[in-house]
């Protein structure tokens, strides 16, 4: 295991096009990094930057003591697990998990103790001789990470290894990984573009956008104190309402809406949509004409939601303000 330091990491391709900007962290051995963020973001490139795969134009990467910008990705002492899995279907679940340890020269027992203690860990031992094409997606996830695992690398790389899996398999997955990174110990990053996954995994995380980092913290902080409008946007589902107020961006979260009388409201909306989730109704409206500023509240299944006017109110500690130009928070 080792730490991880980005130091004012970039990445052009030309002159004209600057991909990442300058992104520094410094990732403790054996902490849980998740890099979040949409498409096109710079994250799966910030990734590969890490892996060796991607040339750095300019800062450093070190893992461990040591500076790698020139060191080939097989020299770094690294694992990556990618969103295809990147089996061979030719060989057993056994083989896959010990080629890379074959090409690399090590003796059969070692390879042996390696594979079976993976297997181990991941529930795979009764699937050792099957093909992956035998197995379901889920599994076949599993066995990119007991490839990954064998390896007993200083740092590992899951480059939206859930992307392909259906939402049952997803959620059952996060829980394998978290059980795994706390068996290991390993550091890790893990990039995806799914705000739960990076919730529930990270023990840090950074919201990447168009390849800066907007924010980095733990996912708690980052979601009950966003740095940024694209940050109060990205994160929470729906995600913050924006709405502006006193020549500034007041923030406030669908779940801190609640209905009341027009005599305590703090605004009003008219409600164009209504979803019953069981637990919770999700409303959302608009303040003003159909083009005004759109509001999303999360209620209690209890709430007798309906079209038309809905008068709302808000608790003030759990308001957020943004400068408009920058979208920058701005402290109270």
């Amino acid at each position: 295991m080792a730490a991880v330091s980005l130091r004012d990491v970039r990445k052009s391709y030309t002159k004209d096009l600057q991909v990442i900007h300058g992104v520094s962290m410094e990732i403790a051995d054996g902490e849980f990094i998740v890099i979040l963020g949409p498409s096109g973001c710079g994250k799966s490139t910030l990734l590969r930057m890490v892996a060796g795969l991607e040339t750095i134009t300019a800062g450093e990467i070190a893992i461990g003591d040591r500076v790698v910008n020139n060191l080939e990705p097989k020299d770094r002492d690294i694992a990556m697990v990618f969103q295809n899995y990147a089996l061979y279907p030719h060989m057993s679940v056994y083989d896959n998990m010990a080629y890379g340890l074959r090409i690399r020269g090590f003796a059969r027992e070692k390879i042996e103790e390696r594979v079976q203690r993976a297997a181990e860990i991941l529930e795979l031992k009764k699937f050792l001789d099957r093909k992956p094409r035998a197995l379901s997606g889920g599994q076949r996830q599993r066995v990119a990470m007991g490839r990954a695992i064998v390896r007993e690398p200083q740092v590992f790389l899951f480059d939206e290894p859930l992307s392909n899996l259906d939402a049952k398999l997803r959620v059952q997955m996060r829980g394998e990984l978290q059980a795994l990174h706390r068996r290991l110990g390993t550091t890790s990053l893990f990039v995806t573009h799914d705000q739960v996954e990076a919730m529930t995994l990270a023990q840090r995380m950074i919201v990447m956008n168009a390849g800066r980092a907007e924010q980095i913290g733990a996912p708690l902080e980052v979601y009950a104190r966003p740095a940024t409008t694209f940050v109060a946007g990205f994160i929470g589902s729906p995600p913050m309402n924006l709405i502006p107020r006193d020549g500034r961006l007041m923030g406030v979260r669908p779940e801190h809406l609640e209905p009341c009388g027009e005599s305590e409201a703090m605004l009003s909306i008219e409600v164009d949509l209504i979803e019953p989730l069981g637990a919770d109704t999700l409303v959302y409206g608009h303040i003003g004409d159909r083009e005004g500023t759109r509001v999303a509240a999360r209620l209690h299944a209890s709430v007798d939601a309906r079209t038309g006017r809905l008068p709302l109110r808000y608790a003030p500690g759990q308001v957020h303000w943004f400068e408009p130009a920058s979208g920058r928070r701005i402290e109270a």
